[in-house]
């Protein structure tokens, strides 16, 4: 099964039960994966797949916070329901001691030694973390790696 697929069969599972939130979120997802295919006009892969979920999460963590920051606390209880639910389609990241060891060993091999370097180093490390590392908490160690 696909993963627009499954998407398609959990939504329409969270319809029948009558969970609300989870069938608006997944119905936005869809409609996000098919944007994004009518776009590239061909279709989607896994990863471009959970590259729109990261793209929707981003934005449902600053939302949040946004909200949060105005004092606008069910606005922000919301978005975090419906980031817990684009969470779930997500692969398990990375811990960030395993992040730390993908970065030394990326910055071993290219022989990086200062924050000019960063440039050569962080493309490599999002490319082995395979979608799995927080590119945030990447640069964040990476930076304090280098320094």
């Amino acid at each position: 099964m696909s993963f627009i697929e499954s998407i398609k069969t959990d939504m329409y599972s969270a319809m029948k039960s009558g969970d609300k939130e989870k069938a608006g979120t997944l119905r936005t997802l869809l409609s996000k994966l098919k944007d994004r295919q009518i776009n590239t006009r061909q279709e989607l892969t896994d990863n471009d797949c959970i590259n729109v979920i990261k793209t929707l999460v981003k934005q449902r963590k600053e939302a949040a916070k946004m909200y949060e920051d105005a004092k606008r606390p069910k606005l922000a209880e919301k978005e975090k329901i419906e980031l817990a639910i684009l969470e779930t389609y997500l692969p398990k990241m990375m811990t960030e001691q395993e992040t730390r060891t993908l970065i030394e060993n990326v910055i071993n091999e290219t022989g990086a030694e200062g924050i000019s370097d960063i440039g050569k180093v962080m493309p490599i490390v999002m490319q082995r973390g395979e979608g799995k590392v927080d590119g945030k908490n990447a640069n964040i160690i990476l930076r304090e790696l280098l320094e």
